[in-house]
């Protein structure tokens, strides 16, 4: 995915279409509570794809 830049803030994320349920759990799994919330993009999605990867585990298992 492309980001507009390297470094976003949580409102340019949901800009973007990310629901801001998402990008509060991605926030509290990674950061201190008393930083600004922004986000390395890099990071973040890496974080994503790791998520996507482990629901569709989670699915594929409760099918088989």
């Amino acid at each position: 995915m492309k980001y507009a830049k390297k470094v976003m803030r949580k409102s340019e994320l949901c800009e973007m279409g990310f629901p801001e349920e998402f990008l509060d759990s991605a926030y509290r799994e990674s950061y201190k509570k008393n930083s600004p919330i922004i986000f390395d993009t890099e990071e973040f999605d890496k974080w994503r794809l790791r998520k996507l990867r482990d629901e569709n585990k989670a699915i594929r298992r409760d099918y088989f």
